[in-house]
């Protein structure tokens, strides 16, 4: 079982036009709504897959009671933990070569008693888990501190815990030692303090976290595909998409891919492969849906066990 934490989940509207002009009426030639926010796109492809999950998420408004009927038309198993605030809506418009323009909410206020009410549920929800899975940003009344708490939390219990975050809620849980994270390069250099320009530069920040006791850091690049470094092995990975779509969700795909295969018994850079097919079969779908079986079985991954430090990577 793979629980999944999402403390400011949304209603994604995406909306497909054939280009993209600001400052005008524009006519969209498609749209949609799912179920957003890192943990909820991370459990849909799991649930996709075959991969036992549970999702944990703040629950309240109109749009509280939408997103309840997509998870459950879904197979998500839901922890709806109920606040006085509406969850947010957010919208994507994606062009038909795949680039995506994203106008987030910021998500409602929590209370002292919902935050705790949350952080009870997790903590119900992990037990007999695998792996609790912490994503995404912390909207207003929630601390910093709370992904950090909940990693030590966790570990008392022997759960194993990924977080994809960033910021100072990411930084914070970094302290934690956590078994896995997921940055973007942005977000990793973000961490670290410094720009990350090359393959190289990338792999000793992540060799630097590493060495502080997070166990795996695995690091999405986008059309650069992604690199796995924790302390037996560097190894890179990248699949073609011939016709890219959208963009939204393809992070939490590549992470979903990884925890199922590793949940599924796999070694790590078999586990970064899968990751690397689940992110690509992501972007060749439209919205926010996440891959069947048979679409990440149809990617060809290529991993480079001695990646070229030198190479730049794209901005």
């Amino acid at each position: 079982m793979i629980v999944t934490l999402t403390p400011n989940p949304s209603l994604d509207r995406t909306i497909a036009v054939a280009v993209l002009k600001r400052g005008t009426v524009m006519r969209a030639t498609e749209s949609r709504e799912d179920p957003g926010g890192k943990g909820l796109n991370v459990s849909r492809a799991l649930a996709q897959n075959g991969t036992a999950t549970r999702a944990v998420l703040p629950i309240g408004g109109v749009y509280g009671g939408v997103m309840l009927d997509l998870l459950r038309a879904q197979d998500v198993e839901v922890v709806p933990v109920p606040i006085d605030g509406a969850i947010r809506a957010n919208v994507a418009i994606v062009e038909p070569d795949g680039a995506t323009t994203k106008v987030n909410e910021q998500g409602p206020c929590f209370s002292a008693a919902e935050v705790e009410a949350l952080r009870v549920a997790t903590a119900g929800a992990s037990a007999g888990a695998g792996w609790v899975v912490c994503c995404g940003s912390l909207p207003p009344g929630i601390d910093d501190d709370f992904y950090a708490d909940l990693v030590e939390r966790c570990h008392e219990g022997g759960v194993k815990v990924a977080v994809d975050s960033s910021g100072e809620p990411m930084a914070r849980a970094l302290a934690a030692r956590p078994d896995l994270i997921k940055p973007n390069r942005v977000e990793l250099a973000e961490a670290v303090g410094h720009d990350l320009p090359t393959v190289g530069a990338v792999i000793e920040a992540a060799k630097g976290l590493v060495a502080t006791g997070i166990g795996c850091v695995l690091v999405s690049l986008g059309r650069d595909g992604a690199l796995l470094v924790d302390s037996e092995r560097v190894v890179r990975a990248e699949a073609r998409v011939e016709n890219p779509l959208s963009t939204v969700g393809a992070g939490d795909a590549f992470l979903a891919g990884y925890l199922h295969a590793v949940a599924s018994g796999l070694d790590a850079e078999k586990a970064l492969r899968t990751a690397v097919a689940f992110g690509a079969a992501a972007v060749s779908r439209p919205g926010s849906q996440m891959p069947t079986a048979a679409e990440v079985a149809a990617i060809t991954v290529v991993v480079d066990r001695d990646p070229d430090p030198a190479v730049l990577l794209d901005d």
